[in-house]
Protein backbone atom coordinates (compact mmCIF):
# COMPACT_ATOMS: atom_id res chain seq x y z
CA UNK A 1 0.00 0.00 0.00
CA UNK A 2 1.63 3.33 -1.15
CA UNK A 3 2.51 5.97 1.64
CA UNK A 4 0.63 9.60 1.70
CA UNK A 5 1.02 11.45 -1.31
CA UNK A 6 2.92 14.36 -1.25
CA UNK A 7 5.14 13.98 2.05
CA UNK A 8 8.97 14.96 0.94
CA UNK A 9 10.30 12.84 3.54
CA UNK A 10 10.95 9.34 2.05
CA UNK A 11 11.37 7.90 5.48
CA UNK A 12 8.50 9.12 7.01
CA UNK A 13 6.30 8.33 3.71
CA UNK A 14 8.20 4.59 4.00
CA UNK A 15 6.85 4.68 7.73
CA UNK A 16 2.99 5.83 6.80
CA UNK A 17 2.70 3.13 3.90
CA UNK A 18 3.87 0.43 5.96
CA UNK A 19 1.22 1.35 9.13
CA UNK A 20 -1.20 1.01 6.61
CA UNK A 21 -0.33 -1.74 5.44
CA UNK A 22 0.11 -3.28 9.53
CA UNK A 23 -3.66 -2.16 9.91
CA UNK A 24 -4.82 -4.02 7.21
CA UNK A 25 -2.77 -6.98 7.12
CA UNK A 26 -2.13 -7.61 11.08
CA UNK A 27 -5.11 -5.47 12.90
CA UNK A 28 -7.73 -5.98 10.21
CA UNK A 29 -8.99 -2.81 9.82
CA UNK A 30 -11.43 -2.19 6.68
CA UNK A 31 -10.42 -0.42 3.81
CA UNK A 32 -13.30 2.21 5.22
CA UNK A 33 -11.08 2.74 8.41
CA UNK A 34 -8.08 2.73 7.38
CA UNK A 35 -8.87 5.56 4.59
CA UNK A 36 -10.16 7.56 7.70
CA UNK A 37 -6.78 6.89 9.25
CA UNK A 38 -4.95 7.75 6.08
CA UNK A 39 -6.64 11.38 5.72
CA UNK A 40 -6.55 12.17 9.85
CA UNK A 41 -2.44 11.35 9.57
CA UNK A 42 -2.07 13.50 6.28
CA UNK A 43 -3.92 16.31 7.96
CA UNK A 44 -1.62 16.19 10.95
CA UNK A 45 1.40 16.28 8.52
CA UNK A 46 -0.47 19.25 6.54
CA UNK A 47 -0.50 21.10 9.38
CA UNK A 48 2.89 20.78 10.65
CA UNK A 49 4.61 21.89 7.48
CA UNK A 50 2.41 24.79 7.71
CA UNK A 51 3.06 25.45 11.59
CA UNK A 52 6.64 24.81 11.41
CA UNK A 53 7.49 26.24 7.84
CA UNK A 54 9.11 23.02 6.67
CA UNK A 55 8.24 19.48 5.23
CA UNK A 56 7.65 16.91 8.30
CA UNK A 57 10.03 13.82 8.60
CA UNK A 58 10.74 11.22 11.32
CA UNK A 59 12.89 13.76 13.22
CA UNK A 60 10.28 16.55 13.48
CA UNK A 61 7.81 14.04 14.81
CA UNK A 62 10.14 12.94 17.87
CA UNK A 63 10.41 16.79 18.25
CA UNK A 64 6.45 18.13 18.68
CA UNK A 65 5.35 18.96 21.88
CA UNK A 66 1.98 19.20 23.68
CA UNK A 67 1.60 22.77 22.12
CA UNK A 68 2.13 21.53 18.83
CA UNK A 69 -0.33 18.97 19.38
CA UNK A 70 -3.14 21.58 21.04
CA UNK A 71 -2.99 23.96 18.18
CA UNK A 72 -3.45 21.05 15.93
CA UNK A 73 -6.43 20.42 17.42
CA UNK A 74 -7.51 24.13 17.48
CA UNK A 75 -6.72 25.03 14.13
CA UNK A 76 -9.39 22.41 13.45
CA UNK A 77 -11.74 23.48 15.79
CA UNK A 78 -11.63 26.83 13.88
CA UNK A 79 -12.19 25.36 10.58
CA UNK A 80 -15.53 23.81 12.11
CA UNK A 81 -14.39 20.69 13.01
CA UNK A 82 -16.74 18.45 15.91
CA UNK A 83 -15.16 17.29 19.03
CA UNK A 84 -15.94 13.52 17.28
CA UNK A 85 -13.84 14.00 14.78
CA UNK A 86 -11.08 15.57 16.55
CA UNK A 87 -10.89 12.46 19.12
CA UNK A 88 -10.97 9.97 16.37
CA UNK A 89 -7.81 12.01 14.73
CA UNK A 90 -5.89 11.85 18.03
CA UNK A 91 -7.17 7.57 18.52
CA UNK A 92 -5.18 7.80 14.71
CA UNK A 93 -1.95 9.66 15.59
CA UNK A 94 -2.25 7.73 19.26
CA UNK A 95 -1.90 4.02 17.26
CA UNK A 96 0.60 5.49 14.35
CA UNK A 97 2.72 7.05 17.41
CA UNK A 98 2.61 3.77 19.29
CA UNK A 99 3.73 1.45 16.33
CA UNK A 100 6.16 4.10 15.00
CA UNK A 101 7.89 3.44 19.15
CA UNK A 102 7.71 -0.02 19.00
CA UNK A 103 9.63 -0.46 15.93
CA UNK A 104 12.75 1.64 17.32
CA UNK A 105 11.91 4.10 14.21
CA UNK A 106 10.78 7.54 16.82
CA UNK A 107 9.52 7.98 19.97
CA UNK A 108 7.52 11.00 21.48
CA UNK A 109 5.56 10.67 24.36
CA UNK A 110 3.71 14.35 23.45
CA UNK A 111 0.09 12.80 22.72
CA UNK A 112 0.43 11.28 26.84
CA UNK A 113 -0.23 15.01 27.73
CA UNK A 114 -2.82 16.02 25.17
CA UNK A 115 -6.67 15.21 26.63
CA UNK A 116 -9.09 14.27 24.04
CA UNK A 117 -11.91 16.44 23.51
CA UNK A 118 -14.84 16.02 25.36
CA UNK A 119 -17.76 14.53 23.52
CA UNK A 120 -21.20 16.62 24.33
CA UNK A 121 -23.63 14.84 25.80
CA UNK A 122 -27.29 15.29 27.22
CA UNK A 123 -29.41 12.60 28.90
CA UNK A 124 -27.46 9.25 29.97
CA UNK A 125 -28.83 7.27 26.74
CA UNK A 126 -27.61 4.74 24.78
CA UNK A 127 -23.81 5.38 22.74
CA UNK A 128 -24.78 7.05 19.55
CA UNK A 129 -22.92 5.31 16.60
CA UNK A 130 -20.45 7.79 16.32
CA UNK A 131 -19.41 7.17 19.99
CA UNK A 132 -19.55 3.77 19.31
CA UNK A 133 -17.26 3.69 16.45
CA UNK A 134 -14.92 5.94 18.26
CA UNK A 135 -14.82 3.57 21.35
CA UNK A 136 -14.08 0.62 19.75
CA UNK A 137 -11.67 2.27 17.52
CA UNK A 138 -9.44 3.71 21.02
CA UNK A 139 -9.91 0.60 22.13
CA UNK A 140 -7.97 -1.15 19.26
CA UNK A 141 -5.24 1.64 19.29
CA UNK A 142 -5.01 0.79 23.05
CA UNK A 143 -4.02 4.43 24.25
CA UNK A 144 -6.22 4.46 27.45
CA UNK A 145 -3.87 1.14 28.74
CA UNK A 146 -0.66 2.88 28.08
CA UNK A 147 2.06 0.53 27.26
CA UNK A 148 0.21 -2.88 26.66
CA UNK A 149 0.54 -5.90 25.14
CA UNK A 150 -0.45 -5.99 21.42
CA UNK A 151 -2.37 -8.83 22.23
CA UNK A 152 -4.27 -7.64 25.55
CA UNK A 153 -5.10 -4.52 23.14
CA UNK A 154 -6.58 -6.79 20.20
CA UNK A 155 -8.55 -8.86 23.07
CA UNK A 156 -10.07 -5.53 24.42
CA UNK A 157 -10.67 -4.48 20.50
CA UNK A 158 -12.68 -7.93 19.75
CA UNK A 159 -14.07 -8.28 23.08
CA UNK A 160 -15.97 -4.75 22.48
CA UNK A 161 -16.50 -5.13 18.50
CA UNK A 162 -18.86 -8.60 19.85
CA UNK A 163 -20.49 -6.91 22.31
CA UNK A 164 -21.66 -4.14 20.05
CA UNK A 165 -21.91 -5.77 17.34
CA UNK A 166 -23.91 -9.30 18.46
CA UNK A 167 -25.53 -7.93 21.06
CA UNK A 168 -24.32 -10.70 23.74
CA UNK A 169 -24.17 -10.24 27.45
CA UNK A 170 -20.81 -9.93 29.16
CA UNK A 171 -20.87 -13.24 30.84
CA UNK A 172 -22.36 -14.44 27.68
CA UNK A 173 -19.23 -13.19 25.78
CA UNK A 174 -16.52 -14.53 28.65
CA UNK A 175 -18.72 -17.87 29.04
CA UNK A 176 -17.55 -18.92 24.94
CA UNK A 177 -14.80 -21.17 24.37
CA UNK A 178 -12.42 -21.62 21.83
CA UNK A 179 -14.13 -24.20 20.26
CA UNK A 180 -15.96 -21.38 18.46
CA UNK A 181 -12.90 -21.00 16.29
CA UNK A 182 -13.07 -20.54 13.41
CA UNK A 183 -15.91 -18.20 13.37
CA UNK A 184 -18.66 -18.69 10.62
CA UNK A 185 -21.71 -16.15 9.75
CA UNK A 186 -23.41 -17.21 13.21
CA UNK A 187 -23.00 -18.03 16.70
CA UNK A 188 -24.36 -19.88 19.59
CA UNK A 189 -24.89 -18.30 22.65
CA UNK A 190 -26.04 -20.00 25.81
CA UNK A 191 -27.56 -17.49 27.50
CA UNK A 192 -29.97 -17.01 30.94
CA UNK A 193 -31.56 -19.82 32.20
CA UNK A 194 -29.34 -21.89 29.54
CA UNK A 195 -31.29 -21.01 26.82
CA UNK A 196 -29.36 -20.98 23.54
CA UNK A 197 -29.79 -18.57 20.58
CA UNK A 198 -28.18 -17.80 17.30
CA UNK A 199 -26.95 -14.73 16.15
CA UNK A 200 -25.56 -13.56 12.98
CA UNK A 201 -21.90 -12.56 13.04
CA UNK A 202 -20.50 -9.51 11.25
CA UNK A 203 -17.88 -9.09 9.42
CA UNK A 204 -15.99 -7.21 11.07
CA UNK A 205 -16.60 -8.94 14.81
CA UNK A 206 -15.19 -11.94 13.04
CA UNK A 207 -12.31 -10.00 11.84
CA UNK A 208 -11.51 -8.41 15.39
CA UNK A 209 -11.66 -12.25 16.92
CA UNK A 210 -9.53 -13.30 14.36
CA UNK A 211 -7.20 -10.74 15.08
CA UNK A 212 -7.08 -11.61 18.58
CA UNK A 213 -6.60 -15.21 18.53
CA UNK A 214 -3.41 -14.65 15.73
CA UNK A 215 -1.28 -12.54 18.53
CA UNK A 216 -3.03 -14.46 22.08
CA UNK A 217 -0.11 -16.17 23.45
CA UNK A 218 -2.23 -18.45 25.21
CA UNK A 219 -4.71 -19.78 21.89
CA UNK A 220 -1.91 -22.51 20.69
CA UNK A 221 -1.26 -25.70 21.93
CA UNK A 222 -2.21 -25.51 25.74
CA UNK A 223 -5.74 -26.76 25.14
CA UNK A 224 -6.65 -29.91 24.05
CA UNK A 225 -9.75 -29.13 25.02
CA UNK A 226 -10.67 -26.49 22.97
CA UNK A 227 -14.59 -26.47 23.82
CA UNK A 228 -13.56 -26.01 27.75
CA UNK A 229 -10.49 -23.40 26.73
CA UNK A 230 -11.97 -19.86 27.27
CA UNK A 231 -11.84 -17.51 24.24
CA UNK A 232 -11.12 -14.76 26.23
CA UNK A 233 -8.05 -14.60 28.47
CA UNK A 234 -6.18 -12.48 31.01
CA UNK A 235 -2.51 -12.64 31.29
CA UNK A 236 -2.04 -15.86 32.45
CA UNK A 237 -4.36 -17.74 30.16
CA UNK A 238 -7.25 -18.38 33.24
CA UNK A 239 -10.98 -17.29 32.03
CA UNK A 240 -10.89 -13.35 31.29
CA UNK A 241 -12.64 -11.48 34.74
CA UNK A 242 -15.54 -8.98 34.43
CA UNK A 243 -13.59 -6.86 36.33
CA UNK A 244 -10.92 -6.07 33.78
CA UNK A 245 -13.17 -5.53 31.49
CA UNK A 246 -15.20 -3.10 33.32
CA UNK A 247 -11.67 -1.28 34.29
CA UNK A 248 -10.73 -1.15 30.74
CA UNK A 249 -14.35 0.75 29.83
CA UNK A 250 -13.65 2.72 32.66
CA UNK A 251 -10.05 4.09 30.94
CA UNK A 252 -11.88 4.33 27.45
CA UNK A 253 -14.82 6.27 28.49
CA UNK A 254 -12.37 8.79 30.89
CA UNK A 255 -9.98 8.87 27.82
CA UNK A 256 -12.94 9.87 25.36
CA UNK A 257 -14.98 11.99 27.61
CA UNK A 258 -18.17 9.87 27.51
CA UNK A 259 -20.27 9.54 30.29
CA UNK A 260 -19.92 6.90 33.17
CA UNK A 261 -22.90 5.04 32.04
CA UNK A 262 -21.08 4.25 29.45
CA UNK A 263 -20.70 0.32 30.48
CA UNK A 264 -19.63 -3.10 28.65
CA UNK A 265 -23.65 -3.26 29.03
CA UNK A 266 -24.13 -0.35 27.68
CA UNK A 267 -22.77 -1.83 24.29
CA UNK A 268 -25.38 -4.26 24.30
CA UNK A 269 -28.08 -1.62 24.90
CA UNK A 270 -26.61 0.63 21.87
CA UNK A 271 -27.01 -2.75 19.21
CA UNK A 272 -30.28 -2.92 20.09
CA UNK A 273 -31.31 0.60 20.41
CA UNK A 274 -29.39 1.55 16.54
CA UNK A 275 -31.15 -1.64 15.25
CA UNK A 276 -34.05 -0.53 16.48
CA UNK A 277 -33.48 3.28 15.31
CA UNK A 278 -32.60 1.75 11.77
CA UNK A 279 -36.09 -0.04 11.02
CA UNK A 280 -35.04 -3.77 13.12
CA UNK A 281 -38.11 -5.46 13.58
CA UNK A 282 -38.53 -5.49 17.21
CA UNK A 283 -39.54 -9.25 17.54
CA UNK A 284 -36.34 -10.13 15.77
CA UNK A 285 -34.28 -8.13 18.15
CA UNK A 286 -36.18 -9.89 21.04
CA UNK A 287 -34.66 -12.88 19.86
CA UNK A 288 -31.12 -11.42 18.97
CA UNK A 289 -31.01 -9.99 22.76
CA UNK A 290 -32.38 -13.74 23.61
CA UNK A 291 -35.15 -11.53 25.89
CA UNK A 292 -38.26 -13.93 27.29
CA UNK A 293 -41.16 -11.09 26.57
CA UNK A 294 -41.27 -8.47 24.50
CA UNK A 295 -41.79 -5.94 27.46
CA UNK A 296 -38.28 -6.54 28.59
CA UNK A 297 -36.83 -5.72 24.64
CA UNK A 298 -39.28 -2.16 24.87
CA UNK A 299 -37.88 -1.62 28.17
CA UNK A 300 -34.10 -2.06 27.40
CA UNK A 301 -34.02 -0.14 24.46
CA UNK A 302 -36.00 3.07 25.97
CA UNK A 303 -38.14 2.87 23.06
CA UNK A 304 -40.11 6.27 23.29
CA UNK A 305 -43.90 6.37 21.93
CA UNK A 306 -43.42 8.39 18.90
CA UNK A 307 -40.57 6.15 17.62
CA UNK A 308 -42.85 3.12 17.73
CA UNK A 309 -45.24 4.82 16.08
CA UNK A 310 -43.13 6.11 13.17
CA UNK A 311 -42.04 1.97 13.36
CA UNK A 312 -45.56 1.34 12.93
CA UNK A 313 -46.69 3.72 10.38
CA UNK A 314 -43.52 2.62 7.91
CA UNK A 315 -44.14 -1.00 8.30
CA UNK A 316 -47.79 -1.82 8.91
CA UNK A 317 -50.22 -2.23 5.94
CA UNK A 318 -53.16 -0.23 7.38
CA UNK A 319 -51.00 2.37 8.88
CA UNK A 320 -52.32 4.54 5.92
CA UNK A 321 -55.69 3.42 5.44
Amino acid sequence: MAGLAGVADEALGRAVGAWLDWLGSERRFSAHSIDGYRRDIAGFLGFLARHHGEAPGIALLGAIDAADLRAFLAERRARGIGHVSNARALSALRGFFRWLERRGIVANHALARVRTPRLPRTAPKPLTPDEAALLLDEADAGSAAGDTAPWITARDAALFTLLYGCGLRIAEALALGRDVLPLGETLTVLGKGRKERMVPVLPAVRQAIEAYAALCPFAKGRAPDAKSAPLFVGTRGARLNPGVVQRRMRHLRAALGLSPTATPHKLRHSFATHLLAGGGDLRAIQELLGHASLSTTQRYTEVDAAALMRTYERAHPRAKG
